[in-house]
């Protein structure tokens, strides 16, 4: 959802992203309220060490943001409020479509979300993405869903508005059905410090529809409001924790640089998944433990883990190499990969059609058989959780 800001984000701030409980890659731990998003939210910051954040959210991720300045403004030094509401709608509607999904599943409701979530011409021209989204929705976990819509339900800050004390920009898109411009100027008339744009020709999913124009404000907002070291970022801005002296880091590692073993073992499960790299590393023993390590360290840690490239080409590339070498047992755990850095299984089937024409017919019509039971797999419900991967 935020690829398409970190090139420019990432120039100034280092940025962490989380999911919502049983959206993208995260676990299905179901939570009800806001309040308890937020909690959550704070316990991770504080196993990372992290004190001090600024934030940014969109929809639901932006009412976590508002739950959190609430509770400790302490450590929020900036806020960014993106397509949100002191109130989301009716409570009632909200629980409604609780009921829908609960008696139906995600599967038919997924391709109602993009009328609400993109204006007409984006949907006529950006087929791709409109894909995206309809398979983002579609292979959440469908309770998660369900105590989302309970979240928002029950969100209603109206009356605390005025408590919010950090630096507030509220961004709407101009022809949002779901959180108008109408729902953002109560925001900016009930926070003190905060500060409204309108983004033209946007629906719901503004980071998504016009990314070019909230990059730009989420960094002239940051930048003018919070001129400490910080970690900027799409969901939490994060303060980066300090690097352990050099005497405590690994031998392997050169004194003076942090070990990337840690941010590789994170992205690593952020791309493959808890269960996948949990099986890998159960499998180690004596004798493999040491390469597991060294995949989590180097081949996660330092390539997977650098700037130049976001997460969905990098799923590109490691398709299209896996394919050219025969690779049909990575190819598959990589497949899954690509659908949850974003990948639509349309981009996945290009990917391999432009991959058949330069590495070969017999290879693409392998991959495209591993890649089509994956695919399949990953957007039914209850399917399998595939092989251990690299």
């Amino acid at each position: 959802m935020w690829d398409r800001q970190l090139p420019e984000l990432t120039r100034q701030w280092r940025v962490l992203r989380y999911d919502l409980p049983g959206h993208g890659g995260a676990p299905a731990d179901p939570a009800t309220s806001v309040t308890e998003l937020a909690d959550r939210l704070l316990a991770t910051l504080d196993l990372l060490g992290i004190d001090r954040f600024g934030y940014a959210g969109c929809s639901l991720g932006a009412a976590v943001g508002v739950r959190i300045a609430l509770a400790r403004p302490d450590r929020v030094a900036a806020l960014a409020l993106v397509s949100s509401a002191a109130r989301h709608g009716t409570a009632d509607a909200w629980r409604q479509r609780g009921v829908i999904v609960r008696a139906n599943g995600l599967g038919q409701f997924s391709y109602t979300v993009p009328e609400r979530w993109f204006t007409d011409g984006y949907r006529a021209a950006q087929g791709a993405i409109v894909e995206w989204a309809v398979q983002m929705v579609r292979t959440t976990d469908a309770e998660c869903y369900i105590a989302a819509c309970e979240a928002l339900a029950a969100h209603d800050v109206r009356d605390e508005l005025g408590r919010i004390t950090v630096p507030t920009l509220v961004v709407a898109g101009a022809d949002d059905p779901a959180t108008p411009p109408a729902d953002a100027r109560v925001l900016v008339a009930g926070i003190p410090d905060a500060r409204l744009a309108v983004v033209p020709a946007a629906s719901h999913l503004t980071p998504v529809e016009q990314p070019a124009a909230v990059g730009e404000l989420l960094v002239r907002h940051f930048g003018a409001t919070w001129t400490d070291s910080v970690v900027a970022s799409t969901t939490a801005v994060l303060q980066a924790p300090p690097a352990p002296p050099a005497a405590e880091q690994p031998a392997a590692v050169p004194a003076g640089r942090v070990d990337p073993y840690d941010e590789g073992l994170l992205i690593r499960r952020e791309v493959l998944g808890d269960a996948h790299v949990d099986r890998a590393a159960a499998g180690a023993d004596a004798f493999t433990g040491d390469f597991e390590e060294f995949i989590t360290r180097y081949a996660w840690g330092e390539v997977w883990a650098r700037p130049g490239l976001d997460r969905r080409t990098r799923s590109i590339i490691t398709l299209t190499a896996l394919t050219a070498r025969g690779h049909l047992d990575e190819l598959a755990s990589h497949t899954r990969a690509a659908l949850r850095n974003g990948l639509t299984p349309a981009e996945i089937k290009e990917t391999l059609l432009h991959t058949g024409v330069y590495c070969g017919l017999p290879a693409a019509n392998a991959a495209f058989a591993v890649a089509q039971r994956v695919i399949q797999e990953e957007t039914s419900v209850g399917g399998p959780a595939g092989d251990p991967p690299q």
